[in-house]
């Protein structure tokens, strides 16, 4: 499983952790100068921000074109793995926002990814959105209708999961999704430790919660960072991601 570190910030100091990064759109279109990344450093996935749009708008007020130019810009830094569209999440409190529904939320995330798919090629995965676990099987087959075989493709984002992962609802929603190659977004440890297995890709931010809940509790910061709080900061990141990476892998043997 590759997992992708939630950040914030894109600063040149992120990339040069030299680990995979997952970037928000919106945060590098605010950037005049963008980050320069290595042949020889790792991959970075791009978040569309659709979750901060959504919640702002109600809609999505970045068009299709500007979401291509942005990402054609972002990928002259090298080593772009892959984009996610511009996609519709179906949480209760966002279908109050939009005032659609999950079936409409679906509709447009496929039409959007096949016109992404048509200006940017490969570059940009699709997406299974729902909320139930009927949801994602129905979104599967919109996709099968639109012509585009989703056990074909190298990666398939899954949405909507974040704030479920202490439950067995997830899991079950992930491995019900088999033989597709999925990529979970916003993973926590629970989730990880639940079924990771049965994923190819995940991120998370997890880190930044996990460091805010610790200074907000009179934690002290590791050794070697000075500030009150490590929730920006890549010292505590790379090493929090270190040390879920260590303890997926015991999982992984313990199982096995």
């Amino acid at each position: 499983m590759i997992f992708y570190l939630g950040t914030h910030h894109a600063t040149q100091r992120w990339f040069d952790l030299a680990v995979p990064l997952f970037v928000s759109r919106r945060v590098l279109a605010a950037r005049k100068t963008l980050p320069e990344t290595l042949p020889s450093l790792t991959d970075w996935a791009l978040d569309s921000g659709g979750f901060t749009e959504l919640s702002l708008y109600g809609e999505w007020r970045t068009s299709v074109y500007q979401y291509v130019s942005d990402v054609w810009r972002f990928a002259q830094m090298g080593c772009l793995a892959w984009v996610a569209p511009q996609d519709w999440m179906c949480e209760p409190f966002m279908l109050q926002k939009t005032g659609l529904t999950v079936p409409d939320h679906q509709e447009r995330t496929v039409r959007n990814f096949l016109d992404l798919r048509q200006l940017l090629g490969s570059l940009v995965i699709p997406v299974l959105q729902g909320w139930e676990l009927d949801d994602y099987r129905r979104c599967w087959e919109m996709y099968a209708k639109a012509g585009v075989d989703l056990e074909k493709e190298a990666l398939v984002g899954l949405g909507s999961v974040c704030r479920r992962q202490n439950t067995s609802e997830a899991g079950t929603i992930v491995r019900s999704l088999a033989p597709l190659k999925l990529h979970y977004f916003g993973a926590k440890l629970t989730g990880l430790e639940s079924f990771g297995d049965a994923l190819a890709s995940a991120d998370s931010m997890a880190w930044s919660v996990d460091a805010r809940w610790r200074a907000a509790h009179g934690e002290p910061p590791p050794r070697g960072c000075t500030h009150k709080s490590c929730a920006n900061c890549p010292r505590y990141a790379i090493r929090w991601r270190q040390l879920a990476l260590a303890r997926f892998d015991q999982l992984r043997l313990e199982v096995a």
